[in-house]
């Protein structure tokens, strides 16, 4: 009874938030204090050598802290894996539940910033899940990408709630939350099967009405973005809208 109530009021509550189902086009670009410039764009099936050969040189960095890939970790990155990986992402986007991002460094794939498991109706959230390749760490690319997703989750599609989760043996990934004013929830046992077993996380999270700066205004502030990047959704063709 409960959850029909609830699933009835979803619906109607869903119909009074105006949003964005998907992310179309760049994101960005940005600035950083150091000169490197920062953009976001949706995965394209261009990116297909790009993916695999970089997935596939820093296993050792990756396949660590991601879930398990059961059909192995070279498998998992062949290039009819990524096809079929694009066409599922395609999918998702399509139905609103997903958008798999790739971060630019100075014009370059470096990683990858995914806004996954959208929910609407009465809950409006979503995770946040990111990866940059070795020699983009340590300047911020990270932070910087996981700042515009965050706009974009609560600025264009509309959601509420974003969560993220990192090992307690990967620190640096909770200072990129920490960064963009993410704060600590929980400690979640046996959360995800990462390489091989069952892996604890700490669980992250940040609502839409907790700051009243953007992520990225934040980050000027910190030094850390050169002033003059514009609003969210201050581009049009950033966003597809659902009619």
């Amino acid at each position: 009874m409960w959850g029909c109530a609830v699933g009835l009021f979803g619906q109607w509550f869903s119909r009074l938030i105006p949003r964005a189902e998907h992310v179309a086009g760049r994101i960005g670009p940005v600035t950083t204090s150091t000169g490197d410039v920062i953009s976001l764009r949706p995965l394209a099936l261009s990116d297909a050598n790009w993916w695999c050969s970089t997935r596939l040189r820093e296993e050792h960095r990756l396949r660590p802290v991601e879930p398990t890939a059961p059909q192995g970790w070279v498998a998992a990155h062949t290039p009819r894996a990524f096809y079929d990986r694009f066409v599922a992402v395609q999918a998702a986007r399509r139905d609103g539940i997903c958008n798999a991002l790739v971060i630019e460094q100075n014009g370059t794939p470096v990683g990858e910033v995914t806004l996954g498991g959208i929910e609407r109706g009465a809950l409006q959230r979503c995770w946040i899940g990111y990866w940059v390749a070795e020699h983009a760490t340590g300047c911020h690319v990270a932070t910087i990408a996981v700042a515009l997703a965050t706009d974009i989750a609560f600025h264009q599609l509309g959601l509420h709630r974003v969560t993220a989760t990192y090992l307690e043996n990967n620190p640096a990934s909770g200072r990129v939350l920490t960064r963009n004013g993410y704060r600590e929830e929980g400690f979640l046992v046996a959360n995800i099967h990462i390489n091989g077993q069952w892996e604890d996380h700490f669980l992250m999270a940040l609502t839409a009405d907790e700051f009243d700066t953007t992520a990225i205004a934040r980050l000027q502030e910190a030094g850390i973005v050169l002033p003059g990047v514009p609003s969210p959704g201050d581009d049009e063709e950033t966003v597809t809208v659902d009619q």
